[in-house]
């Protein structure tokens, strides 16, 4: 019986894999049905997880990596899954005509069986995903715009040595105000290639701001978005853990004292990690713990001349035999300083006699010699720039940008508002436009002799770089000798304002973006001029008599603070001129402001809580140039207390700016029908005006209006029709508009507007909530257009239609049109389906237009001027192109939209 046994396990080996088939051909029915209703269950888990990753990519999140193959992985299984079951029904097909195939049936159900496998642990996978996306990673570095580094080569080669070393962690730059150290900084990061995550910029400044600091590298990292206010402490927790996980660099330019690098976040730099810093002082980069110092020296003599000569210009250089020969004792009395040469060099590019170069050695050889410390020299040095300047006028208009923070974005037209109020441009008082026009001038002046230079928008703001700032408040307080004669603390944090004793001798205050909560006591201010606290949201308390000692005060800027109540003294301010009290939160205007005769600028725009101003007291402000009263309702709505108003301002003998916001029908009757306001008017917002269906009330009055230069029509819900401006129709008539600005806001019923040919200058237009136009095709006659946004037009189908041009299609041409932006427009097909040039067209972003699917031909021309083009990566994938290759040319262009 012993041989029994083996004999049955034997046989039992030799069964089993039959056995096994036959199972699986038995189950074949079993095994399809149960991996599909568990590839059903998949594919529910798989819509969940795909509609998650949509709804975070919409929120310019990215997918993570492993969520995107499992993703890939499912569709290759569903693919699977539908091939067994294409071949099941194949198999049943066949049943009817010949036997079954039973080899067929075993390798399908057993394939199936696995794949049920398969699919069980795809769906647990997915099951478990609880976060499918992240932020994507910032760009590894931003270019930084740079001036000529012409002379540096040297200089950049020895830090790029240090940077190359790995014990190095720390690189100090330092050297003396103007000498090209942030031109060097810049150069290092524009040329990074060594491998780093990331390359951060940051500008320090004299004043170190560790909190603005840190958002700046916050923001870098992704870590916080403009609007956000982190608590600065986690703040600094995150980006040291951010940053401790990459091989970073940061750049920090301009420190002026030790900055506490962990305070901030900043991980001790590594092998990996680099800090590189610029400063004026040596014992800073032994502060900061630097292991290399670097010291840039000023240019030695070919560099320097060489410098020289590209900013006089040879047309200067060879107007006369002479002067080559005067300008190299110029040149080398700039030390090889390159800020000096630059900044002497452009401002002798005027002179082209050899009295004027000699008078300028001269000039440059009788400063003084004995201030000890480099800063001083600098100084002295750079002073030439400000003695060569005209005259009294624009040299106080220079002292003046100094008032501003560090690195600050100056308004061309406030800053000229202040100049007016100050009383530097009185000699054209008497025309408001002219002393306008005479302070763009100056401005331009300024920049020519580059002691004021172009800031982010070119057009509408300048800057003071920070050494030129240093030399403007040294010169104000008389070369060091009265340091309060400008007192500026402007933007360094200030939780308290200086001490009372030290207003006492100020010509001028700017205490501007602080943090000051509260100004209690009474200053004696016998020689103030300019108090500016603008920017200064958290001060909401100011002493009654605050104003009390400060009889020549002229200009006053309390706008964006928090303060509800103007104190009372402000009557005692006979001399002021200039009153800002825009975004503020006062109530109602004491009756003390009647007091302010000689007040030529008042601003009260957008004071939402102001109720009230005294009856009268705008009529005696007999002086006034300038009234702003954009969204501030301070009438009662009556139409008594309307007409009262209006009659008050045009009793104004000097009014010359007004801007103002009007609400019904019957208001806006009443200011039309006025001999003089219309014409006065500035910036014109119309909104709420229940019942006004059309326009023509407006466009037969503009010819009354032709100095208005921004125009807002808002929320006016009934308006169906527009009409800007008036057709010319007599030969003769050459009337231009001034307009300049139009923003069409919340107009839902819209869907007809005409522009008359008399509004040329229009360059800017904003449309925003018109759903139920079709097309803006009226733009084409507008040539002078620079700017187009048009966002949340719901029925908006073309932007340009091709059935209502007038124009020849060859004539067809934005000439000056440099931005387009389209938002928020789902039924939008085409910007133009004819050859539209746009031979200036700079930036095109584009988002939320899911129908968009083709550019105008001209874009897509080799030569064209684009520099960006924002959007979705969907829509720009999404593209057709007229001509091959020309969606890789410019995919160098495209930006992402964020």
């Amino acid at each position: 019986m012993n041989f029994i046994s083996p004999v049955i396990e034997i046989v039992s080996r030799l069964l089993d894999p039959i056995t096994q088939r036959i199972r699986y051909a038995v189950k074949l029915r079993v095994n399809i049905d149960s991996v599909k209703n568990a590839m059903n269950e998949l594919i529910r888990v798989r819509d969940d997880v795909k509609a998650k990753v949509d709804i975070a990519e919409r929120q310019l999140l990215v997918g993570k990596s492993h969520v995107k193959r499992w993703l890939e992985s499912v569709e290759a299984i569903e693919r699977e899954v539908n091939g067994m079951e294409e071949a099941d029904q194949q198999m049943r097909r066949c049943l009817g005509n010949c036997r079954p195939n039973c080899w067929s049936g075993y390798k399908l159900s057993k394939s199936a069986a696995e794949k049920l496998t398969d699919v069980t642990e795809l769906k647990r996978i997915g099951d478990s995903f609880d976060v499918v996306a992240e932020k994507p990673p910032p760009d590894v570095l931003e270019e930084q715009p740079s001036t000529s580094a012409l002379g540096m080569d040297l200089m950049l080669e020895k830090v790029r040595g240090c940077l190359m070393e790995d014990r190095v962690g720390v690189v100090g730059i330092y050297g003396m105000g103007g000498v090209g150290k942030t031109t060097l900084l810049k150069k290092i990061n524009n040329e990074t290639t060594h491998g780093f995550n990331l390359v951060i910029w940051v500008v320090v400044s004299k004043e170190v701001n560790v909190g603005r600091i840190k958002k700046d590298i916050g923001k870098r990292l992704g870590l916080i978005r403009e609007e956000d206010r982190s608590n600065e402490e986690i703040l600094a927790s995150d980006i040291h853990k951010a940053l401790s996980k990459m091989k970073f660099m940061l750049l920090l330019d301009d420190i002026w004292q030790r900055l506490d690098l962990e305070l901030v976040g900043i991980p001790r730099p590594s092998n990996q990690s680099k800090v590189v810093f610029t400063t004026r002082f040596e014992n800073v980069c032994y502060e900061m713990k630097a292991e290399k110092k670097v010291k840039v020296e000023c240019l030695g003599w070919k560099e320097a001349w060489d410098l020289f000569r590209e900013n006089v210009g040879e047309e200067a250089l060879n107007s006369c035999g002479d002067i080559p020969g005067r300008a190299e004792p110029i040149a080398k009395e700039c030390g090889g300083l390159p800020l000096m040469l630059i900044t002497i060099g452009r401002a002798m590019a005027s002179k082209k006699t050899p009295e004027e170069w000699k008078h300028a050695i001269t000039a440059l050889r009788s400063s003084p010699s004995d201030i000890s410390g480099t800063e001083t020299e600098v100084f002295f040095r750079l002073k030439f720039s400000y003695d060569s300047l005209r005259d009294d006028i624009i040299k106080s208009c220079f002292l003046y940008c100094s008032l501003f923070p560090d690195d600050y974005d100056i308004s061309k037209e406030d800053l000229i508002d202040y100049w007016i109020g100050e009383g530097f441009l009185d000699e054209w008082d008497e025309d408001f436009d002219s002393a306008r026009n005479k302070g763009h001038d100056l401005i331009g002046t300024l920049k020519s002799a580059c002691l004021l230079e172009c800031a982010s928008d070119e057009k509408t703001m300048v800057k003071m770089h920070d050494v030129i700032r240093d030399l403007a408040l040294w010169i104000s307080s008389e070369c060091g000798e009265k340091k309060n004669k400008f007192l500026v603390k402007a933007g360094v944090g200030l939780r308290e304002a200086p001490a009372i004793e030290r207003w006492t001798e100020a010509n001028r205050i700017s205490l501007m973006e602080n943090k000051i909560i509260e100004i209690t006591e009474t200053p004696t201010c016998p020689d103030l001029l300019t108090l500016m606290l603008q920017h200064t949201w958290s001060l909401s308390k100011m002493t009654n008599d605050f104003f009390q000692f400060m009889p020549h005060l002229k200009v006053l800027d309390l706008s964006r603070i928090r303060i509800e109540e103007i104190p009372a003294g402000i009557g005692n301010l006979i001399e002021l001129q200039y009153l800002n009290l825009s975004y503020t939160l006062i109530k109602k205007l004491p009756e003390e402001i009647g007091c302010l005769t000689k007040l030529k600028h008042l601003d009260l725009n957008r004071c939402y809580s102001l109720d009230r101003i005294p009856r009268e007291a705008i009529s005696r402000l007999s002086r006034l140039k300038v009234l702003k009263l954009l969204k501030s309702e301070f009438w009662e709505g009556t139409e008594e207390s309307v007409w009262f108003y209006l009659t008050e301002m045009e009793g104004l003998k000097w009014l010359s700016h007004l801007e103002i916001t009007i609400e019904t029908v019957h208001d806006l009757k009443r200011y039309l029908d006025s001999q003089k306001l219309p014409n006065l008017t500035r910036v014109l917002s119309i909104r709420l005006c229940k019942g006004m269906t059309t326009s023509t009330l407006l466009s037969s009055s503009f010819r009354a209006m032709m100095s208005i230069r921004s125009l807002q029509i808002l929320h006016c819900k009934e308006m169906e029709e527009m009409m800007i401006g008036w057709d010319v129709e007599k030969e003769d008539d050459h009337s231009v508009s001034s307009l300049e600005w139009l923003s069409l806001w919340g107009l839902y019923n819209l869907n007809i507007i005409r522009v008359g040919g008399c509004i040329q200058n229009l360059c800017h237009i904003n449309i925003t909530y018109c759903p139920k136009l079709k097309s803006v095709t009226w733009i084409l006659q507008l040539q002078n257009l620079k700017q187009i946004t048009i966002q949340s037009c719901k029925g908006l189908e073309e932007v340009i239609g091709t059935s209502d041009v007038r124009i020849p299609v060859s004539e067809v041409c934005l000439k000056c049109l440099k931005i387009l932006r389209l938002f928020f427009l789902p039924e939008l097909t085409s910007i133009c389906n004819h050859a539209l040039a746009f031979p200036s067209l700079e930036m095109l972003v584009v988002s939320k237009c899911p129908k968009l699917k083709k550019l105008p031909i001209g874009l897509q021309r080799r030569n064209n001027p684009l520099k960006e083009i924002h959007g979705e990566k969907k829509w720009w994938d999404s593209l057709e192109w007229e001509e091959d290759g020309m969606k890789s040319n410019l995919l160098p262009l495209f930006k992402e939209t964020i």
